[in-house]
């Protein structure tokens, strides 16, 4: 008999929902079978057995909650002894940190697990496990495993194969003493004495509690500074006509060309393509583009990996179904970590100009606005042209206001000329 325990499914996961089981007490478990849907703080995602066996009971229905390590169900395997258990009052969890508060992780194993690691080559772990491993280029020796006996399953090696792509570009985070001295904070608001019958009190998401807290962090660590351009996309919008024209059925946006060029503009002049830290200036040579999507639930940022060096049709078509997929919370967590620079638009909201709060560890984002028709003098003449108002959000940790103002300047020459974004 083991434990199935709530796994850690994202870099910023606290706690998880069960969503919906797909086995009821009494089924017969294959490894590798789906088991049950875990609600994350940013997609719903499908948690496979490690093990054969036989559900024998579960300990948090269908829509209950539960933090990470805590039983959630109960295996019955073959010939296998019932595990000992401690007193009801449950064990707190060993927190392993990997001093970056974003991709803290967190797990819990049996206290016999280390030293049973100790007289090992390598820890126990599951087929899948390995082999996810292997694929991963994750170290099974340096994991410490959630599942029973300290086995090494799936979601060990894809939270660890996420921390390190998180860590190739977070910036260094405050020592754990500092974290350690932070107050606790009450688990539930402080309600008032009399309630008032004209409020109602809406629950948090999981998704809108992540995005507060890491924005506030950015607004209280990165000292922002804001550069607005207006430019002319006159030539743009025509130059999109063409390309629908010639590619139909599929469809480029705007928005498509925009995170082409930004990407374009980041791998020659890669100034902002870049993340703080204490002591250095991290400098990617990859170039990923988040696209900001906006939910009901919160804001999720997708990631166009090597965005530079892909065509805006498919740029277009990978947006598109990332963000299908968003809606329906149906992103990995890595399709939402590892972006250097954002993109955000609210031009399609009627907005003719904003400004947005930088996505950390990005250095910088991209606020994008409505396109317009403005009256400009040229030539001699007062002439109609579409305009558009560009406003970059910059760490100024990273990155000063006159070479801020370069970027910004090569950026809207590609708008304007955009045949040079497919060059």
């Amino acid at each position: 008999m083991s434990e199935i325990l709530m796994p850690r499914l994202s870099d910023t996961m606290e706690e998880g929902v069960v969503s919906s089981w797909h086995k009821k007490p009494g089924d017969k478990v294959s490894a590798g079978d789906s088991l049950v849907d875990i609600e994350t703080d940013k997609a719903l995602m499908e948690y496979e057995a490690y093990e054969d066996g036989v559900l024998g009971e579960i300990l948090v229905p269908e829509g209950g909650t539960a933090a990470i390590g805590t039983p959630i169900a109960v295996l019955v395997t073959d010939g296998a002894e019932p595990a000992a258990r401690p007193a009801p009052a449950p064990a707190a969890p060993t927190a392993v940190t990997d001093n970056n508060d974003a991709a803290a992780r967190t797990v819990t194993a049996p206290a016999e697990a280390p030293a049973d690691r100790n007289g090992r080559s390598r820890p126990p772990s599951s087929p899948l496990a390995r082999r996810l491993a292997r694929e991963s280029g994750v170290d099974l020796t340096a994991l410490t495993g959630s599942g029973p006996g300290g086995r090494i399953v799936r979601a060990d090696v894809e939270a660890a194969a996420l921390d390190d792509a998180v860590m190739s570009t977070a910036p260094a985070a405050a020592p754990p003493v500092a974290q350690a001295a932070r107050p606790a904070q009450p688990s539930q608001p402080v309600q008032p004495a009399v309630e008032d019958e004209d409020i109602e009190r809406v629950p948090l998401s999981r998704i809108r509690k992540v995005t507060a807290r890491r924005l506030a962090e950015s607004m209280r660590t990165a000292p922002h500074f804001y550069l607005t351009r207006v430019i002319d996309v006159e030539d743009l919008l025509a130059f999109r006509a063409t390309l629908n024209t010639a590619l139909a059925p599929a469809k480029v946006s705007v928005n498509d060309l925009i995170v082409k060029a930004c990407a374009t503009a980041l791998r020659a002049n890669p100034v902002l393509n870049v993340s703080f830290t204490e002591e250095n200036l991290l400098v990617h040579k990859r170039v990923h583009v988040g696209v900001a999507v906006a939910l009901e639930e919160g804001l999720v940022v997708p990631v166009i990996r090597d965005a530079d060096r892909k065509s805006v049709s498919a740029i277009g078509a990978e947006t598109r179904e990332m963000a299908g997929r968003a809606r329906e919370q149906r992103l990995t967590p890595q399709e939402m970590s590892g972006g250097t620079f954002t993109v955000s638009n609210l031009g399609m909201f009627g907005v003719d100009a904003f400004t947005a709060v930088i996505n950390p560890p990005e250095a910088a984002i991209l606020a994008v606005g409505a396109t317009r028709k403005d009256v400009v003098f040229r030539d001699g003449e007062v002439i109609p042209r579409d305009r558009m108002t560009l406003t970059l959000s910059i760490d100024h940790r990273a990155c000063d206001g006159a070479t801020g103002a370069a970027f910004l300047g090569q950026l809207a020459d590609l708008l304007e000329n955009p045949l040079r974004i497919v060059a």
